[in-house]
Parts: C-alpha cells; sequence; structure tokens
C-alpha cells in the first residue's frame, strides 16, 4: 500500500458514497507491524481505566476537574462501535494483545473532506514505536479508505513526545491555535 511500509496493511474498502459522506459505520481491524487497531468493546474500560489514571495520560487529556467513573467508562468504550459520526479504534500491542491505548477520526467536515484526530497511549505503550505506527495506520485509512483531503490534531507545545510521532507521520504546524496548543495537518496520502 503506498506510504506505509513493512507489512502493514489496510483492507481496501470504499467507504464513501454519492453524496460525499464518510461511512464510519464499519469499524475496520488495521494491522501493522507493532500495533493492531481494533473495535472497542465495554470489557476494554477497566483496561482504559488504569489507562487514564496515568500522570501524563491526565496533564495532556483531561481537564483538572473531569470526573472519570467505572461506569460511564463502560458506557463510551460500549457505544464506540455503533456510532456512526467518528471511528475510535482501540491501540493494541500486535505481540501481546495488550491494549495500550486508542485513536479516533471524528468532527467530520462534509465540505472540506477532513476530520479531526486525536490519540491517548498509556504507559505501556510508549517508547516502542505503537504511537507513530497507529498514527500511521489510521491517518493512511481516513486517507485511502474514507477519501479524506484533510486530517487536523492540536496538541500541547509541551507535548514534546507527540509533537514528535505527528512530525514522522507527515502533520506540519500551521499557525496559531488559541492557548498553548499547536495545530497541525496532514494533507492527502503523500504524507504519510
Amino acid at each position: 500500500m503506498s506510504g506505509m511500509s513493512g507489512t502493514s496493511r489496510v483492507d481496501r474498502v470504499d467507504r464513501t458514497s454519492r453524496t460525499n459522506a464518510v461511512d464510519f459505520s464499519v469499524k475496520p481491524v488495521l494491522i501493522g507491524d507493532k500495533a493492531v487497531l481494533r473495535p472497542f468493546t465495554e470489557a476494554d474500560a477497566e483496561v482504559i481505566a488504569e489507562i487514564v489514571e496515568d500522570p501524563e495520560v491526565i496533564r495532556f487529556t483531561f481537564e483538572p476537574d473531569t470526573e472519570i467513573t467505572m461506569e460511564r467508562l463502560r458506557s463510551w468504550y460500549g457505544s464506540r462501535s455503533t456510532q456512526t459520526d467518528r471511528l475510535d479504534l482501540a491501540v493494541t500491542d500486535r505481540a501481546t494483545g495488550e491494549l495500550v491505548g486508542e485513536v479516533v477520526l471524528f468532527e467530520w467536515d462534509r465540505a472540506a473532506r477532513s476530520c479531526t484526530f486525536r490519540t491517548l497511549l498509556g504507559p505501556r505503550g510508549r517508547g516502542r514505536g505503537l504511537g507513530t505506527e497507529a498514527t500511521r495506520l489510521i491517518v493512511a485509512y481516513g486517507f485511502e479508505q474514507l477519501g479524506l483531503h484533510r486530517i487536523e490534531l492540536q496538541a500541547w507545545a509541551h507535548n514534546h513526545r507527540a509533537l514528535r510521532v505527528y512530525e514522522k507521520v507527515g502533520f506540519l504546524v500551521e499557525g496559531g491555535c488559541a492557548g498553548r496548543s499547536i495545530c497541525g495537518t496532514a494533507n492527502g496520502p503523500t504524507r504519510c
């Protein structure tokens, strides 16, 4: 597949219709050398609960007063596979099957054929290339399978680990954003 190295693969399926809508109802399994992205299940909530307790995840992801309960996590992750307006996938370690985080395409903009991207990776998924590969897999899927023209994100300027990943995958800093964040975009499959 263009733009991807190694044995990374995405099954080719046309996810666009004549109305230029993106179909997020199908939740793919995307397989790379190190990571597998798969649909979430309600059972994933227990591992996600551990991940979101990590100080780095809290620092870069949540408002300080965000209350996260097991009931809320079960409801949220149990409903991800039925959402038709976004694509939430679990990031797992291919060697062990362990859930280490998530990647998400959301905020579909029909006129611009664009989405916003976000990711969250727990401590057991860091420093091994899983985040980079997971980002490459979902961005490639967005461009090559969903027909997106643009994927954008926001990241804290002091989140150096994430910024390195986004740069490796092809995101570019695009002007200043409100607050202390960096806006980045990847345009088209040649960026990945």
